[in-house]
């Protein structure tokens, strides 16, 4: 989706339409989301001859939503694809939980990515990210399919994923995670291709968990093993589902505030040089890069009461969609929202979600997405973008096929990765 960069006119509410995933690819619904903020703040969206959903669109009111899990239920679908038709994970992955069932996971994947573990492998996260970085330096380069690479680098380790695996998994992750898109498609139909996505991401992990029932270590996956929540073992079937879950996470957002951070400062030449000559604002960076982007697009709960939100009575068993970039545009909380601009910290922006289920693996994304910029900037000046880049065709994914750049490689900065590239292989997953 195009990101406006200054604030958009509205539109007539009849031509809203939030969940064609053409109007993502190649238009903008700002105009739409704003629209709705300053005249229906929760609003119901109609479809022909399928289930309609709520849109909720300020963020007092998507907050609220997030984390009310009494009232909103993540159990039966969190993206629109489940409306009208209930994901048959629920219940059963960390992503389709309601606490107290939720808790017992994700307290246990906390430990897997506590401090003490991630600064532990930092400096080997480090080589890695910065080996990415410097790819850049040679010559054109897609920029979203490097950036696709960067969570396995990252998250690959702390879950247990072997090396062998990450190549495969992050292509698959991606084919998984917007099936619709032309350039992902291996199928016939969008059905076909997520049915092939997951026949490969499944057969991975599971001879990622064999492995790790005969020799666990201190990693996720491994933790997972040896959990019994309600006092039973978790079955395979159910590991190989959180497997898929907590790795699609990290998937479906870190790549995106990349690609989208990168193309705001080649546009913005003033800032990039800012931020290279002053390192201490890349956290200012990181949470601007996560505001601006906003993806997901969406979060979806369902009602399980009766309800009243801004004065509209939501029945229970409706859906209500949250529209993460309407809250981050949210002119009642951000100033200038439509201008891209290191903000005060901490922000409040909703990029990595709210609630019971706030983004786990934010702490490690804000750390890999550091280590990215830090490198990015040290090494260049800036990139070109050599070619139109290619928006994800998808109502939730806010992200990129292909970004074709070329990056300008500082006259003071030899290249040195060669080095630190075997040196990053040689660590492997140890």
């Amino acid at each position: 989706m195009r990101i406006t960069p200054r604030p958009p006119e509205t539109v007539a509410p009849a031509d809203i339409d939030l969940f064609d995933p053409e109007r993502f690819r190649s238009g903008d619904q700002h105009g739409a989301w704003r629209t709705l903020r300053e005249t229906a703040p929760v609003w119901w969206h109609e479809r022909a001859g399928q289930s309609g959903f709520w849109c909720v669109t300020r963020y007092a009111e998507c907050e609220r939503v997030l984390k009310d899990y009494r009232n909103f239920s993540s159990e039966h679908g969190t993206i629109l694809a489940s409306v009208g038709a209930p994901d048959p994970a629920g219940g059963a992955t960390i992503s389709l939980m309601d606490p107290p069932r939720h808790t017992a996971l994700r307290t246990q994947a906390m430990r897997s990515f506590s401090h003490t573990v991630v600064r532990n492998r930092t400096p080997r996260v480090t080589a890695r990210v910065a080996a990415l970085v410097d790819r850049l330096g040679e010559g054109e380069q897609d920029l979203a399919e490097l950036a696709r690479s960067l969570p396995m680098a990252v998250t690959g380790e702390l879950m247990g994923i072997e090396e062998q695996y990450w190549d495969r998994l992050a292509h698959w992750s991606a084919v998984g995670l917007t099936p619709e898109d032309p350039a992902f498609a291996v199928g016939a139909s969008t059905a076909a291709t997520l049915s092939t996505s997951h026949h490969e991401i499944f057969a991975c992990f599971m001879e990622i968990i064999a492995h790790k029932r005969a020799n666990p270590g201190d990693d996720l996956i491994s933790a997972l093993i040896a959990l019994a929540p309600g006092g039973r073992p978790m079955d395979d079937g159910t590991l190989l589902l959180n497997c898929y879950s907590f790795m699609a996470g990290a998937n479906s957002t870190t790549p995106h505030v990349i690609n989208h951070t990168v193309l705001a400062l080649a546009e913005r030449p003033d800032l990039w040089r800012s931020v290279a000559a002053d390192e201490t604002l890349v956290p200012a960076l990181v949470e601007e890069g996560a505001r601006w982007t906003s993806t997901p697009y969406h979060l979806v709960r369902r009602a399980v009461n009766d309800v009243v939100l801004a004065g509209v009575p939501i029945a229970a068993g409706d859906w209500v969609c949250a529209w993460l970039p309407s809250a981050n545009r949210d002119e009642s909380v951000f100033a200038d929202p439509y201008e891209f601009s290191l903000r005060t910290l901490p922000s409040p922006h909703l990029g990595f979600g709210a609630g019971p289920h706030y983004c786990i693996g934010a702490p490690l994304s804000r750390m890999a997405l550091g280590v990215f910029f830090r490198e990015l900037v040290r090494r260049f000046d800036g990139v070109d973008i050599t070619a139109p880049p290619q928006h994800l065709y998808s109502n939730w994914i806010n992200g990129f096929s292909s970004v074709p750049v070329r990056a300008r490689r500082r006259p003071a900065v030899a290249s040195s990765m060669p080095a630190a590239r075997e040196g990053a292989c040689a660590h492997g997953t140890s």
